[in-house]
């Protein structure tokens, strides 16, 4: 019974055992099939690896061998080039030879020819020397003597009727151009006869009552002291009813104060900030008269083409006046003039009243900018753009430059004639203004000077410094030195009072 219980242990034991040798034999089966598998994939990826490695290979030697070749063809065609620039230089070099035996061959023949044009001159001056002494022997005279006697016969011949030839028609041609000249002039002058203006140095301002005058001269006399300080002019308040007068030298300064007067008086509020204001006005209204007394030249005259501000600055002659004459009235008879004469005389007559109306434009900006009016003027139509027909016309008008054409000529004889007839100028006025504007460029040469006026008729200067610059020690110092200037450079009757006025003024807004 034992042995029967033990069998089915032994059965199942050996069937165990069975399926453990079973089971490792299949496991090697499967796994010898997959080592067989891996080996062939890994011998086919060798052999694809080989076949691109191959075909790498090939292509490359295919590269190379191309590019072997293309040097080779570079480098025969290096080669070809070179020959050929060779052969070129080989030829080149030949030519030349052949040129420089050319050319020697040419210079032997030159000298030879130069050697017997040299005999031949030589044996030609030999004869000619032969010759004249054969002359000389026969007339017993030397050549220069000779030549001597033809020409002393021939003067004594003809010596007298020769010079009354001459004097006859140098009289004739004398009186003709003369008796032209003047008809010429006198047409001109017949032809434009205009009204004699010069202007003064005073300017009267009518008021409607003379309680007007303690108005305007203000509480301790502040209302007419900055009057005088804006406009740079003297106002004198007398005994004349109903009057007051405005005295500068300059023209512009006059009208500017006459302008704020009369603005002043209309409006009846006269004090220090209403003064500022109505000035700026009147200055504001002075340029556009300066603009409507250029624009009414250029139209009077027929002159067209001028830059506006060309224009404005033709203006501003009309407050300048030379030795007495208004310059812009000047100006402008002198265009007239110069138009008719170029009419007689066949010239270029826009050429000729465009520079007879500019020809004293310098004199705008004289006071302003050194040198001569003829420089400024010349410099100023430079800036402008005025055709140099017209430049070189009226450069010449002082003779500081040569008359390089007609227009030149007639342009200094049309401003001749104006300055010169009967009234037209006042040398002793000239000379006044002359020695104000020198008084007004000594006081603003030193260093801090914003402004100064000359008033009371040159006998004193009101010179207003910048109190930023000068204070109140400079101020003192700087009246002694402006006085010791006036002194040193200028001569004049009597003694000139200098006013150094330093004012502060501070300003502030409640907003």
């Amino acid at each position: 019974m034992e042995i029967l219980g033990l069998i089915p242990l032994i059965a199942g034991f050996i069937g165990l055992l069975l399926g453990s040798i079973l089971g490792y034999y299949a496991r090697r089966s499967i796994a010898k099939k997959q080592a067989k598998g891996v080996e062939a994939k890994i011998e086919r990826l060798i052999e694809e690896a080989k076949k691109e490695a191959g075909d790498i290979i090939f292509k490359a030697k295919e590269k190379a061998t191309k590019a072997l070749d293309e040097l080779k063809r570079e480098e025969q065609r290096r080669r070809d080039e070179y020959s050929r620039t060779r052969r070129r230089l080989e030829e080149k070099e030949e030519m030349l030879d052949k040129k420089e035996e050319e050319l020697k061959k040419e210079e032997e023949e030159l000298k030879v020819k130069i050697e017997q044009v040299e005999r031949i001159k030589n044996d030609i001056l030999k004869i000619k020397e032969d010759e004249i002494k054969k002359l000389e022997e026969i007339s017993g005279l030397t050549r220069s003597k000779a030549k001597e006697e033809l020409i002393k016969s021939i003067e004594d011949q003809y010596e007298k009727e020769l010079f009354e030839q001459i004097k006859k028609l140098e009289k004739n041609r004398k009186e003709e151009f003369e008796k032209k000249a003047r008809e010429i002039m006198v047409t001109a002058m017949q032809r434009l006869s205009p009204s004699e203006i010069a202007e003064a140095t005073t300017t009267v301002v009518a008021l409607p009552s003379d309680d007007m005058k303690g108005r305007i001269i203000g509480k301790e006399g502040r209302n007419i002291r900055t009057l005088e300080r804006l406009t740079g002019v003297d106002i004198i308040v007398d005994e004349t009813p109903e009057t007051i007068i405005v005295s500068s030298f300059d023209p512009v300064r006059r009208e500017i104060a006459r302008i704020a007067l009369e603005k002043l008086i209309a409006d009846g509020r006269i004090q220090p900030a209403r003064i500022e204001e109505m000035v700026e006005k009147a200055k504001e209204e002075v340029n556009e008269k300066i603009k409507e007394a250029g624009e009414a030249a250029v139209y009077d005259t027929g002159v067209v083409g001028l830059d506006p501000k060309l224009i404005q600055l033709l203006g501003r002659l009309r407050y300048r006046t030379s030795f007495g004459q208004n310059v812009l009235m000047h100006s402008i008879e002198s265009a007239h003039l110069a138009g008719m004469l170029a009419t007689e005389l066949g010239a270029d007559v826009a050429v000729c009243k465009k520079a007879a109306l500019l020809h004293d434009i310098g004199k705008a900006v004289d006071h302003e900018i050194p040198g001569s009016h003829v420089e400024i003027g010349k410099r100023i139509l430079e800036k402008f753009g005025v055709d140099e027909a017209v430049i070189k016309a009226m450069q010449s008008h002082h003779e500081d430059y040569p008359y390089e054409t007609l227009e030149a000529c007639i342009v200094q004889a049309a401003e001749a004639v104006s300055a010169a007839r009967p009234g037209a100028r006042k040398e002793t006025l000239e000379n006044y203004l002359k020695r104000l504007e020198e008084l007004e460029k000594i006081a603003t040469s030193f260093e801090g000077v914003e402004k100064a006026y000359a008033i009371q008729a040159g006998r004193e200067i009101r010179v207003f410094v910048t109190p930023e610059k000068v204070d109140d020690v400079r101020a003192y110092n700087l009246a002694k030195e402006i006085a010791k200037e006036i002194e040193k450079e200028l001569k004049y009757p009597g003694e000139i009072k200098v006013t150094v006025i330093r004012e502060t003024r501070v300003i502030e807004y409640a907003r």
